[in-house]
């Protein structure tokens, strides 16, 4: 019997076998002990994995085989890299000045030829058409009309033979043919984006493509039959198919990010009268959504480090009406809209209100500059868009509002701090 148990033992770890390995190798100075693995679903990053530093270096062995984009998140210092996959090793390392990465190197082949490609893909789009207006002005092939010509030259060639490299293909040529912008190409189809969709392989969901392409195709044609354009979309999808249930959620996403409620209703609606098995993203889209509908009841959220109060979440905070706000230091519209809220934060208290406002943050002495200034409750995660309320609370822009009941029942979503005012009658 024990030789069986140890025969066993022995097939067990046979049976494993990473499809490749990521190794990260970062400075001495550099503080962060975890990351976090993640892959992509459209616009989504999925959590893969998560590793703790050994001496100066991490190494992830991805179990399943994977195709598409990676980036690796630091969350001590909110710091992310991005990445690909060509289901081969990768590696590379960075430096880091003051504990921020720097100067990323791309060892493995596949990173190091993609990361060439996108530098040159975006001088090409940025810096290219200036260099030909410059040009004007210095017709010699000496001195800097010689580097000139040099420099519009290398721009201007096409990318060599990447064949050995399906997604690097894959990922170049859709994003030169849908998104590049050029002058002389010929203006891209509904048929064609529908065509590339329906028949692409599942790259299209690890190449964050998926997004952009989708804008793209709202942005065909005149804005008045847009409902109809995204019928005959969802109509050629398949709604009832994995990639028709992305891409309509990306769809509610996109338009619920651009404020057009209309269509974000109409779509919603019928993503929940779907009867068939619906994937996991866009039962978290609906469930988002659900989570944050007026007459829904707001998810509770434990505080972090929360000021100006000693409540530990936000059931806690005892009050007749919650005004949750969301926001960042780095966003005008927040600058603009806070002090009206600042200004009228006395009379909230007077009629036993209270505010809780949440961050999206990532620099500390950014967060704690501003928040000096805010007299209500404030917490932050200092994660940025990684914060976790962004994805329950289904924040899209700053400043996002709710307007909370006793019973911390959601009853109104104001637009601005203006709409939060009026409905509270403080005008």
């Amino acid at each position: 019997m024990k030789k069986i148990a140890l025969f066993a033992t022995v097939l067990l770890v046979n049976s494993y076998h990473a499809q490749f390995k990521i190794k990260i190798d970062a400075p001495a100075s550099f503080t962060p002990k975890e990351v976090y693995l993640y892959t992509l679903n459209g616009s989504k990053d999925v959590l893969n994995s998560k590793e703790m530093k050994k001496g100066n270096s991490w190494q992830f062995d991805v179990a399943k085989p994977y195709t598409g984009m990676l980036k690796l998140y630091f969350p001590e210092v909110n710091a992310s890299i991005n990445f690909i996959s060509e289901n081969k090793d990768v590696q590379l390392k960075f430096d880091t000045d003051k504990n921020k990465i720097v100067n990323i190197d791309y060892l493995d082949e596949a990173n190091f030829t993609m990361n060439q490609i996108q530098d040159i893909q975006q001088k090409k789009e940025v810096i290219l058409p200036a260099l030909y207006q410059i040009k004007e002005y210095y017709k010699g092939t000496a001195g800097f009309g010689g580097a000139l010509d040099t420099e519009i030259s290398r721009l201007s060639k096409p990318i060599g033979d990447i064949s050995k490299f399906p997604f690097i293909k894959f990922y170049n040529s859709n994003y030169s043919k849908f998104l590049e912008k050029s002058a002389d190409k010929p203006a891209i189809t509904h048929t064609e984006i529908i065509d590339f969709l329906n028949k692409s392989t599942d790259m299209l969901e690890t190449s964050s493509l998926l997004r952009p392409v989708l804008v793209s195709y709202l942005n065909v044609g005149p804005s008045t039959s847009l409902s109809a354009d995204v019928d005959k979309l969802l109509a050629a999808v398949n709604v009832e198919t994995p990639r028709g249930q992305t891409i309509l959620s990306e769809l509610i996403e996109i338009f619920d990010t651009y404020g057009m409620q209309e269509l974000k209703d109409k779509y919603l609606a019928e993503a929940k009268s779907l009867k068939c098995t619906i994937n996991d993203r866009l039962s978290k889209t609906i469930a988002t959504n659900l989570n944050t509908e007026i007459g829904a009841v707001f998810p509770n959220y434990v505080f972090n480090k929360a000021t100006n109060t000693t409540a530990k979440s936000i059931y806690d905070v005892k009050a007749d009406k919650k005004i949750i706000i969301f926001w960042a230091s780095t966003c005008s519209h927040c600058e603009t809209d806070l002090p009206k809220i600042i200004e009228k934060y006395s009379s909230i208290k007077a009629m036993k209100g209270e505010v809780i406002a949440f961050s999206l943050d990532s620099d500390k002495a950014a967060y704690d500059n501003k928040v000096k200034m805010l007299p209500w409750i404030n917490d932050t995660e200092l994660k940025g868009w990684y914060s976790s309320f962004s994805e329950t609370y289904n924040v899209r822009a700053t400043p996002t509002y709710f307007v909370l009941d006793s019973n911390n029942k959601i009853i109104a979503k104001p637009d601005h701090a203006a709409d939060v005012i009026s409905y509270l009658k403080l005008n």
